[in-house]
């Protein structure tokens, strides 16, 4: 029975940390270090001062001229990043189409239902589309379901508006309805007003 060689499964080589200590290519470096001293140096020289405190070396900036590397603990820079990356995930919002489907003859207590969601979905941050269907014999019957679009617009112009008139595509005719901002929003989005000129003497 033949046996595997030793050191059989081969070892894999340890992975190399990109922009950290070693690994950092520029020949000087911007450095950052803990008691708040900048200082620009040789690469190998901050990463020596880095290890005398039993830290690593991060470039943090590489693009930056000359690159600006911080000694900090690795394991806790990765974890800082993957809390900033999820925060920012969560804060990440993705505006979504919410399509509502009607009737030409659909009844108020349908109406109501299918408005109290366009509400939610316009405060959500989301468009709207509004759709009348027809079927059958119901096409010859087009001002009711642009009626009823319309209706449905002006009954949300106090959070949405509208983006263009009533369309008719095929048996289909819809309108889209867009969020509209706040108060507090429009006033975050306003430049902020220049400073008054001092009094002349």
């Amino acid at each position: 029975m033949a046996y595997p060689p030793r050191g059989y499964p081969p070892r894999r080589p340890p992975r190399i940390r990109e922009n950290v200590n070693e690994a950092i290519r520029a020949r000087e470096v911007r450095a950052i270090f803990p008691d708040g001293s900048v200082e620009i140096m040789p690469t190998p020289a901050a990463i020596r001062r880095a290890q005398e405190l039993g830290l690593d070396l991060i470039c943090i900036a590489p693009t930056a001229e000359p690159p600006v590397a911080k000694a900090m603990d690795w394991g806790q820079w990765q974890y800082e990043l993957k809390k900033k990356q999820h925060e920012a995930k969560k804060k990440q919002h993705v505006i979504q189409v919410k399509e509502l489907k009607f009737r030409p003859n659909t009844d108020d207590h349908d109406y109501d239902f299918k408005k109290t969601h366009a509400i939610r979905f316009l405060k959500e941050g989301n468009r709207v589309k509004a759709v009348v269907q027809f079927r059958g014999r119901e096409i010859a019957h087009v001002d009711l379901g642009r009626k009823l679009l319309l209706r449905f617009a002006e009954d949300l112009k106090d959070i949405g508006a509208v983006e263009g008139s009533p369309r008719l595509e095929g048996r289909n005719a819809h309108v889209i309805i867009s969020p509209v901002k706040s108060g507090k929003e429009k006033e975050k989005e306003k430049p902020p007003k220049p400073a008054a000129p001092p009094p002349v003497q």
